[in-house]
């Protein structure tokens, strides 16, 4: 201050034929102290408005200082009553923010605001999340933390403990905040004090050899020569904290070396510096001599130096000593100082230019004098102080009168010489509305664990991917079990601090065995490269041969009386009808597509319409040929264009309904995922139930009236039993579709295509058997049977030995009339 103090009054674009002078006030760091000398200011009569002078008389123009946040925060609440200037340079309390508080305070350092912030991104950087906190009990470090916890909880994550450093010594307190360390399985541990407050917790974790343990310093103790000792690097070593950015002053080393008691025999401050330094009494000196009686401040081989016997000589060397005083290598809270005293210098030079009727006024357009001003006046101009350093940083007060810029960030290391060395890993940017960690590439770390690498500071450790968070009640979120996810969900990457959930696989993906990823889930179908799959294709096209070696048997005994009997073209056509069917089956089976889907249905369907209108037209000849033998009527006839108007008509019915489905409503391939989880079952999605049954329903009443009107027949004489072959090959039709219905609804996936499929091929063979086997086993094994008389229905009374075959034996008598006769 002294130093800089000087500078200006040499200085001629500053306050040029002014005189700064000064008064120096020792708060021994504490607040009684910093308030005596505060109200010392208030020398006037009238209490409300006290005339502050420095005891030489002079007028006071702001204070420095003082030293510590608790010290400001006690002198800012007195002298903010008179709205008096304070500029700080060391108090970085975020409560010293407030103008409503302290109205005439303003300070060169930045606000804890920051560095709490910053502490939090250097934690996250780390990876670390699970955090003990260890503060002073005064404004600074209640403060500190209370926004260090503000962001901790902000950024998702823990406080492990936190804990008070007493201001009184207390060495059962002290014990107690060890023995939550020791307890607890936090390795990083913030501690937001200063170094005089630190001293003792410092003393009390080598007693009982802590390492192995992590420390975030905040800028009050990161530099401190008291805390940075060799001896304590054991057990502080590897310390990570914040500092405000280094400076090099300019001539302050040579002004330090030329302090001398001799200069001025009232300095009593640089007597007692030279008798500390030296160890001697200065001659003819009523000085104290400055001794520490706390050498040991753990309670433990307290002692007190006595006052030394020998006599300063005067020619004592300063370049000899090896002490804090001379080291200018870390200029940061000295640097401040500085721009402090040049904060004040530079308002009262502002005001001082004030000229009548040119500016720069204060409110009112009035101009206000050096020799007497009142403290406003100069707050005044302090609040929109804008200046740049010596070292070219461009400084200027915001609202609240805090100043943004950036901290160093230094980590502990030992160097060659035993010494500490405060080496600068990175450092923290910030602005009002933004910040930034940028950390220096290729710098090593110092890190005092037992494999001397990153520490690992968590609860409970990250969730391996495939578990989930499990919160524990009553812990912190950062204390938890570790679940494994549900079918369906995954984690991938160790579990994120918020994630408490599992992510849900796409519908298309399922969590594979580990939970630790989606795979696509299996799509299953009756496919033609499986057993199920490839056995139905043989049987379809077998039963379709089957039909066509049947086809080739008619059309080459096409002449024979048993092929014409009632319509050959109608058992060519219901030939044709069971191909379709038995084919129609290879459809559903492979991959569904929208195609198949819908031809599978309407194939189907208009297949059984033609057999089953092919069986009616049939079974109503049959039908006609019973009325005929009940009523004795000798001679009716129906004529074959009849039977294939019905068959005709049926066909034009079932293709209107078909068309209308696919016009609407057509079935489209849908995967199911509800049956399975793990499957994609891809299937049709019929459409319209409606329609679907309106599809089939006709097919159904065609069956229906084949099944009656044949059942009716069924009767008639041996002649006429072809009734009994399709009435029996109708009921192995409603047996199996009836079947077929809870056989359906009670399977999933591919066995329910494979159900339907088996229905189709069932009740195909079945009719196949039961209205075609007879007559090809008469026509290929039995030919004497099939003849006009047999297949006519006269047989001679006398022969009683050749019986009339289960084929149908009523006969087409020519090309137009189907004729019964009857005997007498």
């Amino acid at each position: 201050m002294i130093h800089t103090l000087n500078e200006i009054n040499q200085r001629k674009d500053i306050l040029p034929n002014i005189t700064l002078g000064y008064q120096i006030f020792d708060s021994c760091f504490t607040i009684s102290k910093s308030m005596e000398g505060t109200l010392s200011f208030l020398t006037g009569q009238d209490e409300h408005k006290p005339n502050f002078r420095c005891s030489a008389g002079a007028p006071l123009a702001g204070v420095v200082g003082a030293g510590g946040s608790a010290l400001s925060v006690a002198t800012s609440r007195v002298l903010g009553l008179y709205y008096f200037p304070q500029v700080g340079y060391a108090s970085s309390c975020s409560v010293l923010s407030d103008k409503y508080q302290f109205p005439a305070y303003v300070r060169v350092i930045t606000s804890d605001k920051f560095q709490s912030l910053a502490m939090v991104e250097l934690i996250r950087h780390f990876g670390w999340v699970w955090i003990g906190t260890i503060a002073a009990d005064d404004d600074y470090g209640k403060y500190g933390i209370k926004i260090f916890k503000e962001e901790i909880e902000k950024a998702g994550l823990c406080i492990a403990f936190s804990e008070t450093i007493p201001k009184i010594y207390n060495q059962q307190k002290l014990a107690n905040v060890v023995e939550t360390i020791k307890n607890s399985t936090a390795t990083v541990i913030v501690l937001y004090t200063s170094d005089i407050d630190l001293s003792p917790f410092v003393l009390e974790i080598e007693h009982n050899n802590i390492t192995d343990r992590t420390w975030i310093a905040s800028e009050a103790w990161i530099t401190s020569s008291l805390i940075a000792k060799p001896e304590y690097f054991p057990y502080f070593g590897g310390t990570v904290g914040f500092a405000i950015p280094r400076s090099d002053i300019p001539g302050l080393r040579d002004f330090l070396y030329d302090v001398h008691p001799s200069k001025d025999p009232s300095d009593n401050i640089t007597i007692e510096f030279w008798q500390t330094a030296f160890n001697c009494t200065w001659p003819n000196s009523s000085v104290p001599y400055n001794s520490d009686h706390r050498v040991n401040m753990t309670g433990r081989e307290n002692r007190v130096y006595s006052m030394s016997d020998k006599l300063c000589t005067g020619h004592e060397r300063l370049e000899d000593l090896e002490n804090t005083y001379l080291d200018v290598s870390q200029l940061r809270i000295t640097n401040n100082v500085k721009n402090a005293v040049y904060a004040l210098a530079y308002a009262l030079d502002e005001m001082s230019r004030c000229i009548e009727g040119q500016g720069p006024y204060l409110p009112g357009n009035t101009c206000a004098y050096l020799e007497d001003f009142e403290p406003w006046q100069l707050m005044y101009y302090m609040k929109t102080l804008k200046f740049t350093t010596h070292d070219g940083v461009q400084l200027e007060l915001d609202e609240n009168g805090d100043v943004t810029g950036y901290y160093d960030i230094l980590n502990w290391q030992l160097n060659d010489a035993g010494k500490v060395d405060f080496v600068k890993i990175g450092k923290f940017q910030f602005t009002r509305s933004k910040h930034e960690l940028v950390m220096k590439e290729n710098t090593s770390v110092f890190w005092n664990t037992e494999t001397m690498k990153l520490p690992h500071s968590v609860c409970t450790d990250l969730c391996k991917p495939g578990t989930r968070k499990g919160i524990r009640q009553g812990e912190p979120i950062c204390c938890f079990d570790c679940l494994p996810c549900a079918d369906g969900h995954v984690s991938r990457t160790p579990g994120v601090v918020r994630a408490r959930e599992c992510q849900k696989c796409h519908e298309d993906y399922w969590s594979n065995a580990a939970k630790n990823e989606c795979v696509l889930k299996e799509v299953e179908f009756l496919g033609y490269d499986e057993a199920l799959g490839f056995t139905l294709v043989t049987l379809s096209i077998f039963g379709a041969l089957v039909v066509l070696a049947v086809t080739v048997v008619y059309v080459i005994y096409r002449k024979t009386p048993l092929a014409k009997a009632n319509d050959r073209e109608l058992s060519f056509l219901l030939q044709l009808s069971l191909i379709i069917t038995l084919l129609t089956s290879l459809l559903f089976i492979g991959k569904p597509y929208n195609w198949s889907c819908m031809a599978r249905q309407v194939t189907l369907a208009m297949g059984f319409s033609l057999c089953l209108s092919c069986i009616l037209g049939k079974t109503i000849a049959l039908f006609l040929s019973y009325r005929v033998s009940k009523s004795k009527v000798r001679f009716t006839s129906i004529r074959p264009l009849y039977q294939k108007l019905i068959v005709l008509f049926s066909v034009l019915i079932e293709s209107g309904l078909c068309t209308a489905y696919l016009v609407m409503m057509p079935p489209k391939v849908y995967k199911n995922m509800e049956s399975q989880n793990i499957k994609i079952i891809l299937e049709c999605n019929e459409g319209s139930i409606e329609f679907l049954c309106s599809v089939f329903g006709f097919d159904a009443f065609l069956a229906l009236l084949s099944f009656l009107t044949t059942f009716v027949a069924r009767k008639l004489p041996d002649n006429y039993n072809e009734a009994k072959c399709i009435t029996f090959g109708m009921l192995v039709f409603f047996i199996v579709w009836i079947s077929f219905v809870p056989a359906y609804l009670s399977t999933k996936g591919k066995f329910k295509v494979a159900v339907e499929i088996f229905a189709i091929l069932a009740s195909s063979f079945g009719l196949l058997g039961c209205v075609f086997a007879p007559k090809c086993y008469i026509i290929l094994l039995r030919p004497k049977r099939n003849t006009d008389e047999l297949v006519g229905g006269k047989v001679p009374p006398t022969d009683r030995s050749i019986q009339l075959t289960s084929a149908s034996v009523s006969s087409e008598m020519n090309v137009t009339v189907s004729t019964v006769v009857l005997d007498d």
